[in-house]
């Protein structure tokens, strides 16, 4: 049965990317078929007759089976910001959802879905719809990702927060430490792992090429 995961994350530039790939990378190593896609990226440049996303380029180049450009990331605006801002007419949720599912129609054979959101929780997706929206009619469970630097302890604690006031399932967090020098790392760590309800699935440490070892199967 295929399972579906929604990563987001406790800001913009918290690593979300990066955290994706390492787990497509770890997942797949590990014995378990998956996929990575992300649905909605800002900021690209002209290839191939198309706009492209780096982070979306990132994501195909380690998925398993490899497919065309535009059924990881089919809405691909230029100016990096917000979608509601950069797209003269921003997608719907139910657009981007029967999209994603026409993609994994496509891959019969992959065990785990990973679907990567852009920028925070709560980014407009159009005038009156959030990346949050889309979570339930993917039927996705959501991994947090948290950017370790200052403050992230308030910025996940907040995320968490409006992630279970909407009733969606979270199967873990992830420490990215994106500040290699962030003081006391181990304590901001500890506390997060005692305030957020949720399972530390792993750490990354800067730049690290892959996880160590992941606290429960995806």
């Amino acid at each position: 049965m295929l399972r579906r995961y929604f990563i987001t994350g406790t800001d913009t530039e918290v690593g979300k990317t990066f955290v994706t790939t390492r787990l497509i990378k770890y997942l797949n190593q590990h014995g378990t078929v998956a996929m990575g896609f992300k649905p909605i990226a800002a900021g690209a440049e002209w290839i191939d007759q198309q706009w492209q996303n780096d982070d979306a380029r990132a994501i195909m180049a380690v998925n398993p089976v490899q497919q065309e450009y535009a059924s990881i990331n089919p809405f691909c605006f230029e100016q990096p910001i917000a979608p509601h801002l950069a797209a003269e007419r921003p997608p719907s949720v139910i657009e981007v959802v029967e999209t994603v599912n026409r993609s994994l129609a496509q891959q019969q054979d992959i065990q785990v879905a990973l679907i990567e959101g852009a920028g925070g929780f709560l980014v407009p997706l159009n005038e009156s719809e959030s990346f949050a929206d889309l979570i339930k009619p993917l039927n996705a469970k959501v991994i947090l990702v948290v950017g370790m630097r200052l403050g992230c302890i308030s910025h996940a604690l907040l995320t968490f927060e409006a992630i279970q006031s909407r009733g969606l399932d979270v199967v873990g967090w992830v420490a990215n430490q994106i500040d290699p020098m962030m003081s006391c790392y181990a304590e901001n760590l500890a506390t997060l792992e005692r305030l957020l309800a949720a399972p530390l699935l792993g750490e990354l440490k800067h730049n690290a090429e892959t996880f160590e070892q992941l606290t429960q199967s995806l």
